[in-house]
């Protein structure tokens, strides 16, 4: 699987500029949408592992889970090692309290310590993003494709410089709160016309889905209306409130009927 869908994305790798700035890297490479750019994705952002340990470990803070980004990578040699960050700092929200983002990385490649393997500064997530930087030195995170790496958005990691010859290949997938503005422009990235031809999980996890109360909706309904073959051109809204708001507003509701 991870083979043919290197293959799909090759075409995608080549065509791709290099990036600009110092944290994306002058010799590096990326691009986002893979879901529209390779069938193969799909089995990979919907792996049942994947979703079950993101579900665990996000939802203590949220009704759903949403689609972050889907990224594909190429670190070529020159690569410079990248600055040491954590992911949830893309979000100004309280740190230590929350967990944002689960981030999981693919590798198409071998990834090695000489070719720019990432970086995992243990013990560097939840509370201790509020303390100063670790002194202990990373993990290189050596993997082979099939491998997976799988760390929260609290913890500080970054790639490694490419000291070798080889060009380090691999995708990103990650997943954060389903109330949080993604990384990547869902929307945008999967318009009506593409994610129509998802299934009904996967578009869920693009977007289409309220996360309650009423978030995200479209004309005060589940933008998954937008999928269907007919779209109504006069849509009325419906509640989506979690239960304890729902119970809360059908006590109210009732309390004002009863009074003359």
């Amino acid at each position: 699987m991870v083979h043919r869908l290197g293959d799909d994305l090759r075409p995608a790798f080549d065509a791709t500029p290099f990036c600009e700035g110092g944290f994306y890297g002058a010799r590096t490479k990326r691009f986002g949408r893979l879901l529209a750019r390779s069938a193969q994705v799909k089995q990979f952002v919907l792996h049942p592992l994947v979703l079950a340990l993101v579900e665990q470990a996000l939802g203590p803070w949220c009704d759903t889970i949403q689609l972050n980004l889907t990224q594909a990578i190429a670190l070529y040699p020159g690569a410079l090692p990248q600055l040491p960050h954590r992911d949830q700092d893309m979000w100004r929200g309280a740190i230590g309290e929350t967990e944002y983002l689960v981030n999981v990385m693919w590798p198409f490649t071998d990834y090695r310590a000489d070719n720019g393997a990432t970086l995992i500064w243990p013990q560097s997530h939840g509370t201790a993003a509020l303390s100063d930087p670790p002194q202990m030195q990373p993990v290189t995170a050596e993997m082979r494709p099939g491998d997976a790496l799988v760390f929260l958005g609290s913890t500080l990691h970054g790639a490694g410089g490419n000291d070798s010859d080889d060009i380090r290949r691999g995708m990103i997938v990650s997943y954060c709160l389903g109330w949080l503005k993604p990384y990547e422009n869902q929307w945008l990235a999967y318009p009506p016309a593409v994610a129509r031809n998802f299934s009904p999980e996967l578009a869920g996890l693009v977007g289409y889905r309220q996360h309650r109360p009423n978030l995200g909706n479209y004309e005060g309904r589940c933008p998954s209306i937008l999928l269907g073959d007919e779209i109504p051109e006069w849509i009325g809204a419906i509640d989506a409130l979690r239960p304890d708001q729902q119970s809360l507003v059908e006590a109210y509701v009732a309390d004002q009927r009863r009074r003359p």
